[in-house]
């Protein structure tokens, strides 16, 4: 019995997790490779972006595997000088790797409109609201 249920858990975890990638890499109209790194790059720069506490609020939410992509190789980050858009596109194009043909803040806009189907309203106001205004561009109101 207890066979069954973790191996239950682990299938419905990797669903999920596939289930966000495919819907990423259809709305992108892109691979399925492509679309997980996107979302990586996505997911990591963000993480680095926000408060240790708005991080973990943000991850509770988060598919189980998703959110294990989400933190790893996460260091918590000190003092934050500002931040602007672009380094916000810069970090994701440097994780993500260049690809000239790529809008990269379209594709960055793509990502925060998945999170917004898969997240609380409540909690994409918190994540948002912690942002700058210049990169809630990149985020818009749902």
């Amino acid at each position: 019995m207890i066979h069954s249920v973790s191996h239950t858990s682990i299938t419905h975890a990797a669903d999920q997790a596939q289930q966000w990638v495919n819907e990423l890499a259809k709305d992108l109209d892109w691979n399925e490779q492509s679309a997980f790194r996107l979302l990586k790059a996505v997911l990591h720069t963000l993480r680095d972006w926000l408060s240790p506490q708005e991080t973990a609020d943000l991850s509770a939410q988060l598919p189980t595997l998703i959110r294990g992509i989400y933190f790893e190789g996460w260091n918590p980050p000190g003092p934050v000088c500002e931040r602007k858009k672009r380094d916000f596109v810069i970090s994701v194009r440097k994780s993500f790797g260049y690809e000239p043909e790529i809008d990269v803040d379209k594709a960055i806009a793509v990502v925060f409109r998945l999170l917004d189907r898969h997240i609380s309203h409540g909690e994409i106001v918190q994540v948002r609201n912690s942002m700058k205004k210049s990169l809630r561009q990149l985020w818009p109101e749902g």
